[in-house]
């Protein structure tokens, strides 16, 4: 299932990217740094949702309290979570 998330904070105005169950796949940012904003999204394509959250939450850039990284791992925790209660 595909989902979108509105970013808060970073470059990036927002994060796509699909869940098969736990696994997360085709993660596309729109807008920010295109270095990173490529990088990212070939290195978790294919973590389970907690192998991302646990490497990539709570990484900061610079002197601001997330990054790119971090608002994609808040992306995929919530939307695993609203499929799990909703399953």
């Amino acid at each position: 299932m595909t989902h979108s998330y509105q970013t808060k904070d970073v470059c990036p105005s927002s994060i796509n990217f699909e869940l098969d169950g736990d696994v997360v796949r085709n993660v596309e940012f729109t807008g920010g740094c295109p270095g990173n904003l490529i990088t990212i999204p070939k290195l978790v394509d294919g973590f389970t949702v907690d192998k991302l959250v646990s490497h990539l939450g709570g990484i900061k850039c610079g002197r601001r309290h997330t990054s790119c990284a971090d608002q994609l791992s808040k992306a995929v925790q919530e939307a695993y979570n609203s499929a799990k209660a909703n399953s």
